[in-house]
């Protein structure tokens, strides 16, 4: 059995590394947010300060449909894409990559935006409403309703099913011992009782549905969100002088093949574009489905208040990260042990003491257990998208049940699998962004013809 199992994880093992490592993968991604930003007349700008007036409650309208407001539709969805890959995956794209792997990863986010936007927009249009208001949406949804193209609705929901148990659940409860084992290396020790805990406050969160989930992401995020940025300004406000030079060396690194060699470049590019699109989530499909509970009956506003995911995931909080690992000169340590989360605790340490390795443990922690309570959502719906509402109160239990069993045992080959059924979850969704990207963008173009004509009458008056 052992050897079926490291069989399995050599070989799940390869081909995530292809299907990651791939340039034609990465590019079709990418390339999906830059086709996208120019059909959509670069909505980055133009709509950002309408995204935050809409998640500030400007335009709350009671009597639309929806379970959640804008802002804990967002909350939610950041809950989801806020997490390892903002410690971990930032400090393995820059080990890996260079300084300049940043850069590249801005760029995935700028570019994301658009592709946030179009993917959440689309899930408003297309979601569906039961008789007692519990609302379903996503990327299957918009396959089903919007094209008509079954199979690969039911293609997207398998793999998002499955990816739920990976990447949003076990591999989480385990980056939730290894974050407070930072702090208490007896915890190492006593996995099982974590992730007992662990699966009793996850049970009593999903357990209460979209709602309840919205309610604690809306509370956590913002909390964890800000000590976590606070903590990386000190240690920035303590590198003042070296910010300058930390980013020139960011875009030495990220464009100038002369100074540090082409094939420099090129990892940079391959590990900042393939981390980034790891942390934020664009083009994969999975905060649509959270999106698609806003209360609201206006596609666009969700659109609009999605586009921020990738804006505060990766240019804000990734960057965070990043710049502390580059103005300290961690990055510049070669050692074994000083990789993914322990080169940021480590960072963070050498700059402001054992409190910066507790932010580390503790943001690490609380990341991880909101991505399970997002994931566990994103999860539901697939299952009762497939199976219908049988399904749901079943699947939550064994969610519940593999927490403890994620926090406890080794995770390579669940890490594995993982990788390779969140890209698979990509491919129908890209489909149906290529394919609705002009309804997309004639909803865009109605709702700010409207938005911005009535703006502008309550200046004139």
């Amino acid at each position: 059995m052992s050897d079926l199992v490291g069989k399995l994880t050599v070989w799940s093992g390869d081909l995530a590394g292809v299907l990651w490592g791939n340039g034609v993968t990465l590019v079709i991604l990418l390339g999906m947010g830059l086709y996208l930003t120019i059909r959509l007349g670069l909505v980055q700008f133009r709509g950002f300060r309408h995204s935050i007036a809409l998640i500030s409650g400007a335009y709350h309208c009671p009597e639309h449909e929806g379970q959640i407001t804008h802002f804990q539709a967002l909350s939610t969805a950041l809950s989801a894409t806020v997490g390892t890959g903002n410690i971990a995956g930032v400090a393995t794209a820059i080990s890996l990559g260079g300084p300049g792997a940043l850069f590249w990863m801005w760029m995935t986010a700028f570019f994301g935006m658009a592709t946030k936007f179009t993917e959440c927009t689309l899930a408003l249009k297309f979601r569906q409403i039961d008789e007692h208001g519990e609302i379903s949406g996503g990327p299957m949804y918009t396959l089903l309703n919007g094209l008509q193209m079954k199979r690969m609705a039911m293609l997207f929901a398998s793999f998002a099913l499955i990816a739920s148990f990976g990447i949003g659940n076990m591999v989480q409860a385990n980056s939730v011992v290894d974050g407070l084992g930072y702090l208490f290396p007896e915890v190492r020790d006593n996995a099982w009782l974590v992730g007992g805990v662990l699966a009793f406050l996850v049970g009593m969160v999903i357990l209460g549905g979209v709602r309840r989930i919205a309610l604690v992401a809306s509370t956590i995020v913002p909390f964890m969100a800000l000590l976590y940025v606070g903590a990386a300004i000190l240690v920035l406000i303590n590198h003042a002088g070296q910010i300058t030079s930390a980013l020139a060396t960011i875009f030495n690194h990220a464009l100038n093949p002369w100074a540090v060699g082409g094939a420099a470049v090129g990892e940079a590019i391959r590990w900042g574009v393939a981390r980034g699109l790891f942390s934020n989530e664009a083009g994969l499909g999975s905060s649509p489905m959270a999106h698609a509970a806003a209360k609201t009956n206006e596609p666009v506003r969700e659109g609009l208040v999605a586009m921020l995911e990738p804006f505060i995931d990766t240019l804000v909080i990734c960057t965070m990260t990043g710049l502390v690992i580059v103005v300290t000169g961690a990055y510049t340590v070669q050692q074994d042990d000083l990789v993914g989360a322990a080169l940021t605790a480590h960072a963070f340490q050498s700059s402001i003491g054992v409190a910066g390795a507790s932010v580390v443990g503790i943001g690490l922690s609380l990341f991880a257990f909101s991505t399970i309570i997002a994931w566990s959502y994103y999860g539901d719906r697939s299952a009762r998208f497939l199976f219908g509402d049988r399904a749901v109160q079943p699947y939550r239990l064994l969610f519940t049940f593999l927490v403890m069993i994620g926090a406890a045992v080794p995770l390579k080959l669940v890490w594995n699998l993982a990788d390779v059924t969140n890209i698979l979850m990509a491919l129908p969704n890209l489909l149906s962004l290529a394919l609705l990207a002009g309804l997309a963008q004639k909803l865009k173009n109605e709702y700010f013809a409207r938005s911005f004509t009535v703006e502008q009458k309550q200046v004139d008056s």
